[in-house]
């Protein structure tokens, strides 16, 4: 399995845009490399953006009745 296909916690997306980042701030970085990091942190991105949205389809809040409601 390919790193990009391999399924990254939230945590390790943030620190893979991170280093994407900071790869993307060096002066000397070929604009060949920066449109494929680019690309890559577009794809972590999306996968990130994934996770929080499955997060938040399971976080639910317990009213003061103690029943469960879904988090909006």
């Amino acid at each position: 399995m390919s790193e990009e296909q391999k399924k990254l916690s939230i945590e390790e997306s943030f620190e893979c845009l991170d280093d994407i980042l900071d790869k993307l701030e060096d002066p000397d970085i070929s604009l060949e490399d920066s449109f494929a990091l680019y690309e890559k942190g577009m794809k972590v991105l999306k996968g990130a953006t994934e996770a929080v949205d499955e997060v938040e389809k399971k976080v639910r809040l317990i009213d003061d009745n103690g029943e469960e409601e879904d988090f909006e």
